[in-house]
């Protein structure tokens, strides 16, 4: 993204199911950084429905206890929830990733953000989606890097 464009309107991240759970179950290293910058408006987030029920799930059975914490950071944040991909963007990454992968990424590229942000490897480490999709994929470090800022934002 353009700095121009950056000044315009805040980055549009779409999240992975990963980065919301580290950061909000350890909020002092990069995640939770990108929430704090989520909170604070200066990157605008999309989420699939999909990548709401994984962390959901993950809460319920790693954190059970934090669910009501959960629901709370859930209806006050600034998230755009974005529907399903379509059977024919789904099908597309089928031949790349597993069926959860594809929907989560078809659902990602269909939302065109600024970023990709994710920790698991087989996005991180494939140049073929990268190439394929046009997305810029990275970690939530390379997010904070790519905008100039450090994990104390």
């Amino acid at each position: 993204m353009s700095a121009a464009a950056r000044k315009s309107r805040p980055p549009r991240v779409f999240l992975d199911s990963n980065v919301i759970f580290s950061g909000l179950h350890s909020p002092g290293g990069a995640p939770g950084a990108v929430l704090k910058l989520m909170l604070d408006r200066r990157i605008s987030v999309v989420i699939s429905r999909q990548i709401l029920e994984e962390v959901v799930r993950t809460f319920k059975k790693k954190l059970p206890g934090a669910l009501p914490a959960l629901n709370r950071f859930f209806l006050n944040s600034p998230l755009e929830v974005v529907g399903d991909p379509s059977p024919d963007e789904f099908l597309r990454w089928t031949e790349t990733l597993k069926e959860g992968d594809a929907s989560i990424f078809a659902a990602a590229v269909v939302a065109n953000p600024d970023f990709f942000v994710t920790g698991d490897r087989h996005f991180l480490d494939n140049p073929q989606l990268k190439r394929k999709s046009g997305l810029v994929i990275g970690s939530p470090g390379q997010l904070l890097e790519d905008l100039g800022l450090e994990v104390n934002v």
